[in-house]
């Protein structure tokens, strides 16, 4: 079958044109049980999935697992406010690409230090201009998979006509795969280096809190 690599480019790109992040001024200043939360994310991202007719943004199970597993702070009398809500928005990012323990690990942090708090630094803040940052790397970013495409035309000139096609775009998603591959490294080893610039105060906390329970350094 026959590729139109022209056609597939102005999609991506188009595509790109279409990605808009949920603004702060976008979320109810209203505490919401979860299923108006669900009911919010789905109206907002849905468009983002690969098969907007079949895929969740999210789910009660997947807040419920996020709070277990100490991504995000536990409701308020069953209500999710805004910055609740903010959180979820990272989490919904991250996960494509992190695990929840490096998820966990970035998030820390933000929940400790600037979850329900006021002031220059407070979540809302730090949302706004961290999504910010993302909007003004569109155009770079289009510049750079249009760039990587007119690389791929020139791969395979020499292959039969019927599978030339196939194999620049095989080789197209192969620079793209990498590029992905390589920026997911590099945020691994940033939160690597997190976690060890914590991980020292950290357990020793742990083992001063087994051995008060257990008499004895043991795991838990």
């Amino acid at each position: 079958m026959t590729i139109n690599t022209e056609d597939l480019l102005n999609s991506i790109l188009e595509s790109l044109d279409r990605i808009e992040y949920i603004r702060s001024n976008d979320i109810p200043n209203i505490d919401l049980y979860m299923d108006q939360v669900t009911t919010f994310m789905e109206s907002h991202l849905k468009h983002s999935t690969r098969n907007p007719d079949e895929d969740k943004i999210l789910t009660k199970t997947m807040i419920n697992n996020y709070a277990k597993n100490n991504l995000l702070p536990p409701p308020i009398r069953k209500k999710y406010s805004k910055e609740h809500v903010m959180l979820l928005i990272f989490i919904y990012y991250y996960k494509g690409i992190l695990s929840i323990n490096d998820i966990q690990q970035l998030l820390h942090p933000i929940t400790s230090k600037f979850f329900d708090t006021s002031g220059e630094y407070a979540l809302e803040n730090i949302y706004e201009e961290a999504f910010g940052l993302e909007k003004e790397q569109i155009d770079i970013m289009k510049t750079d998979i249009m760039d990587k495409f007119r690389r791929s035309e020139q791969t395979f000139q020499d292959a039969p006509q019927k599978d030339r096609d196939f194999l620049q775009t095989f080789a197209f998603i192969c620079m793209l795969s990498f590029d992905v591959y390589v920026k997911k490294l590099l945020i691994e080893k940033m939160i690597d280096g997190m976690r060890k610039n914590t991980s020292g105060s950290g357990d020793k906390k742990a083992r001063t809190k087994t051995e008060g329970k257990n008499g004895a350094g043991t795991d838990l």
